[in-house]
């Protein structure tokens, strides 16, 4: 979870908890530290990588995480999936953003990779104001195009249990430590 040795985080850890959780749920691994980030996408091997840059905001919890898991649920998925907490993990998020170079920082947003290099980004106000259903309809058609990967990322079961934080980052408490 909290990696002390870097920047502290934002928001309380237990709040921001159910958000992380909801991503893992449907196999995403989370990077913590800028080595993992180096470690998950600084990768040459053909293979399709996604971040998704998690955040507390309201279209995190009523877009980009249910859009995102809802979309890990098509037949063709990338082969990897990450995420970094913006305001969390700030210095890991951090050298996610490098990555993505040249576009300003954005959170939510998702990322795919190959090689190293960006192949398909989704910015925040590509986010904002869409349903659930239209971000995970963009995301599928980028997996058509770039994945080969065989899907879903969790059994349609495994996924029918899982609980969306529908929480705002107004409402969440600050770090105290």
């Amino acid at each position: 979870m909290f990696n002390i040795i870097s920047r502290p985080p934002i928001y309380d850890q237990d709040a921001v908890q159910p958000m992380r959780d909801e991503l893992v749920a449907v196999g995403f691994e989370e990077l913590l530290t800028p080595a993992d980030v180096d470690k998950a996408i600084n990768v040459k091997d053909d293979k399709v990588i996604l971040v998704m840059i998690n955040s507390v905001c309201g279209c995190a919890a009523g877009s980009a995480r249910p859009g995102v898991s809802l979309a890990l649920q098509h037949s063709v998925i990338p082969d990897k999936l990450y995420t970094g907490f913006a305001g969390q993990e700030r210095d890991a998020v951090d050298k996610i953003r490098q990555y993505i170079g040249n576009f300003p920082p954005s959170s939510p947003s998702i990322a795919i990779f190959k090689n190293g290099s960006l192949i398909y980004f989704m910015q925040r106000y590509e986010i904002e104001g869409r349903r659930a259903e239209q971000i995970a309809e963009s995301l599928r058609e980028a997996f058509d195009e770039l994945c080969t990967a065989k899907g879903p990322s969790v059994s349609p079961e495994n996924f029918a249990q899982i609980m969306h934080a529908k929480m705002c980052g107004s409402k969440i408490p600050l770090f105290k430590g």
